[in-house]
């Protein structure tokens, strides 16, 4: 985790970005893609879950409900013993026969993930995104191909270790696909071809993303429970594991505005801080930011980010251009207007071209879509079988530092640099952790945890 790669340029973040884009993009139009006869000598793909919370096991069951043959789920590791035998055990009622896992294979512990690594072909990280990196590096030293849920880092340091390790992955030849579905689901894959292609709004000059809505989950902590699996189970209450919602959430928002203008940004300022969720048991995290972004081009995107209830939500994108708007979200309704707010473009889902009034799967999305978190790992999977190249890390970290950027700049309430930003030493996450650890965040004498404050220093806080 120490080690200090060169600096990444833009230039070869746009670059990565671009071609493992593609790959995506062509993936996702339905083309098929040949499968090669094995993986690694073999037939099989044995799968092995590394964190089986809410979307690990998602994405556990996503991963063995593609149409490749031979794919079955081999290990799990968890912190936490009875979560991954609860995980297990709903997948087996999913997938019985994909599921191969005995008891011997059922890892529990912060080591558990060396197990799963050790005996699978294909990884799936989805533990607390601080431990992303390291796992990352061990499971591509190890040749094993990876899905990884964003973010992939909560800090400066985490980003470019994932940077090293995929460039790493591309000499492996190995298969990485990140979490931010967005870039698989075909409202928005057909509204950048318009944006872009089409040039239908002309060029970008601003825009707004926003992920407003209600809190998270809190668990008690339990009797016997060392402080530092209380924040582990807590872990998104926490900058070291979760790195605040604006990374942990936000970033897929983020994520579309890098992927529509074509880079990251090169400043940001903004605030934030805690207006609802002020209890000392909510760990360190602010419950609202904003985050103002001026990228390279002049052109300034508003971030928004909120978990308070009673007040306006939002789940979405928008961005403004020199003749007209374009409108984004997942459901999907994406379309774009000219500046007298006529429509000038709407997507359809599916092949009927249906529009309102069609029925909606219960996550909201019209029918006619193919789900975007299957498609990943539809796609990955076949790049596996046919040795095609794809790598989403390049993007996955740059959107991560992006939010990371943006929490540096709340926290503060300065204007944060981007290279300031990414060359910065802060080390948020410690380069492994163990039973034996002492948390980063300790708590105060009051029973709380270090928060942030804009503009005055925190002893327990550091930022940039």
């Amino acid at each position: 985790m120490n080690t200090e790669p060169t600096p990444t340029t833009r230039r070869d973040f746009i670059g990565k970005t671009t071609a493992a884009a593609t790959v995506a993009t062509v993936a996702s139009s339905g083309l098929t893609i040949a499968q090669s006869a094995n993986v690694a000598g073999s037939d099989r793909i044995k799968v092995g879950l590394i964190g089986t919370g809410g979307r690990g096991s998602g994405a556990a069951n996503q991963a063995l409900s593609t149409k490749q043959e031979g794919v079955v789920l081999h290990a799990v590791a968890d912190a936490f013993k009875e979560k991954a035998e609860g995980a297990l055990s709903n997948l087996r009622t999913k997938h019985a026969e994909k599921v191969e896992v005995d008891d011997s294979r059922i890892f529990s512990g912060l080591d558990g993930y060396k197990k799963v690594i050790d005996s699978c072909d294909l990884v799936i990280l989805t533990t607390p995104p601080g431990f992303r990196p390291y796992h990352f590096e061990a499971a591509v030293n190890a040749g094993k191909h990876v899905f990884m849920e964003k973010p992939v880092a909560v800090d400066a340091p985490g980003v470019r270790k994932v940077l090293e390790m995929a460039k790493i992955a591309d000499e492996k030849k190995l298969k990485v696909v990140v979490g931010l579905q967005r870039r698989y689901q075909n409202c928005y894959l057909e509204a950048l071809k318009q944006v872009k292609e089409q040039n239908i709004i002309g060029d970008i000059v601003s825009g707004q993303v926003y992920w407003n809505g209600g809190g998270i989950w809190f668990r008690d902590k339990q009797p016997s429970q060392s402080e530092l699996m209380y924040q582990i189970n807590n872990w998104y209450f926490f900058t070291w594991l979760c790195g605040d919602h604006i990374n942990e959430q936000h970033i897929h928002n983020i994520d579309v505005a890098n992927w529509f203008i074509g880079g990251h940004p090169v400043s940001a300022q903004g605030m934030g801080g805690r207006e609802q969720r002020v209890d000392k048991k909510f760990g360190q995290i602010f419950d609202h930011h904003y985050v103002e972004y001026t990228y390279e081009n002049g052109v300034r995107i508003n971030s928004q980010c909120r978990h308070q209830s009673g007040v306006y939500n939002a789940v979405r994108e928008e961005f403004t251009g020199t003749k007209g708007k374009i409108y984004l979200d997942n459901k999907p309704n994406c379309y774009a207007v000219d500046h007298k707010g006529n429509v000038i473009w709407k997507y359809r889902p599916g092949s009927g071209g249906a529009e309102e009034g069609d029925t909606k799967s219960k996550k909201g999305r019209r029918t006619g879509d193919p789900d975007p978190y299957q498609t990943e790992h539809d796609i990955l999977q076949a790049a596996v079988r046919d040795n095609t190249p794809i790598n989403n890390a390049y993007y996955g970290a740059e959107s991560t530092m992006t939010a990371v950027l943006g929490r540096m700049a709340t926290y503060s309430g300065k204007e944060i640099k981007w290279d300031e930003a990414f060359n910065s030493k802060v080390q948020h996450m410690p380069a492994i952790v163990t039973a034996e650890t002492e948390p980063p965040a300790k708590p105060t004498a009051d029973g709380g945890y270090p928060v942030a404050i804009p503009g005055i220093k925190v002893d327990g806080v550091e930022i940039v």
